[in-house]
Order: C-alpha cells, then structure tokens, then sequence
C-alpha cells in the first residue's frame, strides 16, 4: 500500500487532529505514526503523520485536494509527499571530503532518502571521489569578481535537476542573502561548534592551544545571517590534554559527519518543521 507523510503547522486551536483524523479515516487511511507538538510560548501547533492508504486510491493529488480544505480551514502551512519519494539533493563542497563521502556512501548503501544527481564544487580536488560514485561533478570556481556569475549558474544546476535540498558539505563560500532567502529551508549547512570563539582558519589548531574539552558540530538550516539558522542538530565528543591538532581534527570530522547525516536524513523523512528561528525535529 501507498505511504504518505503529511506535514502541517499553524496556530493551536480545537479540533485540528480531529478534521485530519477525519479526512484520512473517511477516504480509507490507515494512520501508522503520528506525532505532534503544542508550542505554548508562541501558541502554534506542529504534526507529522505517516498513513498508508488502499492501491486505487485517492493518489498524492487525490489527498491534497482532500485536505486542502481542512487546511484552510485552520490557517495551515503543510506538504504532503509519498513516503518513499526520494528527496533530490544536490550536494555543495570546497576541498574537505570527509562529509561529502560520508553522505555518498549513506546514499549508494540507502540509507538516507535521496538521489544526488550532482555534486557543485569550486575546487576539483573531489572530483574523482564524485565520479567513482557514478554522479554528475560540476565544478563551479567563485571569485570575489565572478560571485554573481557563479551563484547565477549554480541557480540554473538546481533547476536542471529539479533539487528540493541543497546540502553544504563543508562549502566554503558564503550563500549571498538572497539565493539564501530564495532556497530558505531548503539549504543545511554543517560547521564546528567552537563559533564564534574560532573563527577562521584551522579552527581545530586554535582550540588545541586553548585546551578545548569538547569537540561539537552544528548542522542548521542556512539563512543570510551567516551560521545563525534554525539549527536541526548538535553533537559533541571529548578531547583531553593528550589529543594532538591533529588528533582534534579528526575527532571533528567524524562528528561533523555523523551531525550532517542526521539532519539529511531527517529533511529527507520529512520530519523538520520550522518554527521561526528555532525547528520542530519529530524522532
């Protein structure tokens, strides 16, 4: 049978769940997953529900039309996709690998619900890497004088391949504010968590020499203000005196990737709904 994931917020009232509820019991739905967050301190209501319905049925179309109404109704923000639908993500990434390869690999082994129809880079050093994987490597080179050209192309890639999330895998150019407000909450970018107390260059050499205890790494949705968006998720691991720069490297790169997994993963399953500068993350 067909899955589906609808997705819905909007301000807290009585009877939403009962008017959804209603539609799908009355067109033949079986609800599997619900799950739902009352925000009190802005008074909005956020639900996600994974229902299965009879072969024949109403169709994706077929439910919208269904529920469209409902969400009039109640002053609803929702999206409705087929549960197995895979996300078209394109991936974004400068000369680090180590997230890019670790999304890769999720993908080629279907992990994660996506396709990955190109890979935008304005270095080459990971073109080989994005080959080997059978996928498509644009190779996009950004200058102060040639911002604009480039960002004008990269529009036209997301619209070739019909992307619905753009993944920064350690992309080390700045998104100018409006392709950011144009792709808002489309865009998840991944970076260490020692911002804003180490900005800059080898950020892991900088907290050695102040005897970090934590490593962390923030994955968050992009906006123009630069590594301040509704963040998905964080994890940290330990470092001692004993771990060397490059010790702390490494420990940095295997949290940063395992943090970007989850929030791809999570977009992917359509869990993540945006909740002003903060998100609603349904496990």
């Amino acid at each position: 049978m067909p899955e589906y994931v609808l997705l819905l917020s909007c301000p807290d009232r009585p009877g939403i769940v009962a008017a959804v509820s209603s539609v799908l019991f009355e067109h033949g739905a079986n609800i599997e997953e619900s799950q739902q967050y009352d925000d009190v301190r802005t008074d909005q209501f956020f639900m996600r529900i994974r229902f299965s319905a009879t072969d024949g049925g109403p169709g994706r179309d077929g439910w919208s039309d269904l529920l469209a109404p409902v969400a009039e109704r109640f002053g609803m923000q929702w999206s409705l996709r087929e549960a197995a639908e895979p996300f078209r993500a394109l991936m974004m990434v400068s000369r680090f690998g180590h997230c890019l390869n670790d999304l890769l690999f999720r993908w080629r082994s279907g992990q994660l619900n996506l396709e990955i129809p190109a890979v935008v880079s304005n270095h080459r050093d990971l073109e080989p890497l994005v080959t080997s994987y059978g996928t498509r490597f644009v190779h996009l080179p950004v200058t102060a004088d040639t911002k604009s050209e480039a960002e004008a192309r990269l529009r036209e890639v997301v619209a070739e391949h019909d992307v619905d999330l753009v993944v920064l895998a350690r992309y080390m150019q700045v998104l100018s504010d409006s392709l950011a407000r144009d792709l808002e909450g489309r865009v998840i970018n991944i970076h260490h968590s020692f911002l804003p107390s180490f900005k800059g260059a080898k950020p892991y050499h900088q907290a050695h020499e102040r005897g970090v205890k934590l490593v962390g790494a923030t994955a968050h949705y992009a906006t123009p203000d630069l590594d301040e968006g509704p963040i998905i998720e964080q994890d940290v691991v330990r470092a001692d005196h004993r771990m060397t720069p490059e010790d702390l490297v490494r420990a940095g790169e295997e949290v940063e990737s395992r943090v970007l997994a989850r929030a791809v993963r999570w977009h992917c399953e359509s869990r993540i709904l945006l909740n002003g500068t903060r998100t609603v993350v349904f496990d």
